[in-house]
């Protein structure tokens, strides 16, 4: 299982009323150190618990509009490491309030 489905499961063990430290045993049973931390399956527990339905976690896809600290409140992470995912990790940057790469292939220049 790869750690895009980790929230499906997560999901699906929280909806049928399974403990936080159950679905994260057999998370370790079945991926072993690959498995996600405990502080990861909490949140993801404590989301869906609160009613969250959506097993995405990419903020800027949903919302290309947010701003750094729209995008703090929602995923739990510090500033400085937000910042870094979005310049680093993903290549982006903010251009009239929307995230866009770095650098734009020729069909993104068009539009």
């Amino acid at each position: 299982m790869g750690n895009e489905y980790n929230p499906y499961y997560i999901r699906i063990r929280t909806t049928l009323g399974i403990a936080l430290q159950a679905i994260r045993e057999e998370l370790v049973a079945a991926l072993g150190p690959g498995a996600p931390a405990y502080r990861t399956v909490a949140k993801w527990v404590e989301r869906f618990r609160e009613g969250r339905k959506d097993v995405n976690d990419d903020v800027i896809s949903n919302n290309p509009h947010s701003t750094y600290d729209n995008i703090v409140a929602e995923t739990f992470l510090c500033h400085c490491i937000v910042e870094r995912i979005i310049r680093d990790h993903l290549k982006l940057r903010k251009v009239t309030s929307r995230w866009v790469p770095h650098q734009l292939t020729a069909e993104q220049k068009e539009e």
